[in-house]
């Protein structure tokens, strides 16, 4: 079974031993997924979130417009599995030509999906195996420390 999922925020894992690496994350079936990520894809889907547009284009906002340019639209984002720490994805997209519709699914890095999800408003879909193994309750993140940001474990000041 697939989730819709909905970005809660971007921001930096929180620990014992302080801010570690950047972190999307996802809620889906009622339980947070945290998905580590590089600075660069971190930043990305923070200026999406904002509707802050960058100086010159990023890379995601360059293949958006490339997609649409050549009559091309993501239809949705699919994180499908989990494998030794390493989330996978797919991006579904269409193009139509000539009046015919042509599906494509690309494999991508989650991180690359979600900063797309993001400015193309498409949904961001997580199936049960990525919820299950992935997946923890909101509580587990819960924090006292008024420094880290919605009681969520993890900072979202850093971006």
């Amino acid at each position: 079974m697939e989730h819709e999922a909905t970005v809660e925020g971007v921001g930096v894992g929180v620990s014992d031993e302080g801010p570690g690496a950047p972190v999307v994350v996802l809620s889906a079936r009622e339980e947070i997924i945290p998905i580590f990520v590089s600075s660069d894809q971190a930043q990305s889907m923070q200026l999406a979130i904002e509707g802050e547009p960058f100086e010159r284009p990023l890379t995601h906002d360059l293949f958006v417009e490339m997609v649409a340019e050549f009559g091309g639209a993501i239809d949705r984002i699919r994180i499908d599995d989990l494998a030794d720490g390493t989330f996978y994805a797919k991006i579904d997209t269409e193009q139509y030509h000539g009046g015919e519709r042509k599906q494509a699914v690309f494999d991508a890095r989650p991180s690359d999906g979600i900063a797309l999800a993001l400015r193309v408003d498409c949904p961001i879909i997580v199936s049960d195996e990525v919820v299950d193994e992935a997946g923890r309750p909101p509580e587990t993140f819960e924090s006292d420390d008024p420094d880290v940001g919605d009681d969520t474990g993890f900072d979202e000041d850093m971006f």
